[in-house]
C-alpha cells in the first residue's frame, strides 16, 4: 500500500476545501503537509509504525497493513514474510534479512563465498554455481580439469610428452641459495 504526501488545500469556502480530520487522532489537520494511506487522511506524526513506532512518512512510501496493524516494511516482513534457509550453512534467514543469490539458491551475506577455500567475493569477482555450491574461479578451473582427466584419463604416451621437460633424478641442477653480498 502507498501513500501520498499532499499539501494541505487553502480555505477558499467552497464544500470541497472542507478542513480533512486525521484518521489517527480524531483531530482537524491544520497543518501544512498531511498524508493520504488506505483512503484516510492522517498527520505526519499520526501515521505510525504499530511495532516500532516510526514516522511512516519518514521511512518511506510504502506501509503494510495486516491483522488491522499497520507497519513499516521492516516489521511486517519481520511478523509476516516469508523466510528461507541459507544454502551454504542451511540456517535460517529473516525474511528482512538482506541475502545473496545465485540462480535459485539464497545466501546470507557472510556466507556467500568460495565454498572451497572460503574466498569472499568482492564486487566484480567471479564465481560459479557447480553442482549447488559456489566456487571462487581457481577452484572451479581446477575442479574443471580433475573431473576432464576422469573422464578422459590421459594414456601413456601423452604423459611422457607432458613430463619429458622434467630433470631425471641424477640430472637434477644444483639447488640455487640466495645470498646477501
Amino acid at each position: 500500500m502507498t501513500m501520498d504526501k499532499s499539501q494541505l488545500p487553502k480555505n477558499t469556502g467552497s464544500n470541497n476545501n472542507t478542513p480533512q480530520e486525521c484518521a489517527g487522532c480524531g483531530k482537524i489537520i491544520t497543518e501544512r503537509y498531511l498524508l493520504k494511506a488506505l483512503d484516510m487522511y492522517w498527520h505526519e506524526d499520526c501515521l505510525k509504525c504499530g511495532c516500532c513506532d516510526c514516522r511512516l512518512g519518514e521511512v518511506g512510501s510504502t506501509l503494510f497493513t495486516k491483522a488491522n496493524l499497520i507497519l513499516c516494511r521492516r516489521d511486517y516482513l519481520r511478523l509476516f514474510g516469508h523466510t528461507g534457509y541459507c544454502s551454504a550453512c542451511s540456517k535460517v534467514i529473516p525474511a528482512f534479512e538482506m541475502v545473496m543469490r545465485a540462480r535459485n539458491n539464497v545466501y546470507h551475506l557472510e556466507c556467500f563465498a568460495c565454498q572451497q577455500c572460503n574466498h569472499r567475493f568482492c564486487v566484480g569477482d567471479r564465481f560459479y554455481l557447480c553442482e549447488n555450491k559456489i566456487l571462487c574461479e581457481y577452484d572451479y578451473e581446477e575442479r574443471m580439469v580433475f573431473a576432464n582427466m576422469a573422464y578422459n584419463p590421459p594414456n601413456i604416451a601423452q604423459l611422457k610428452r607432458h613430463t619429458s621437460h622434467i630433470p631425471k633424478e641424477n640430472q637434477m641442477l644444483d639447488p640455487v641459495v640466495v645470498t646477501r653480498d
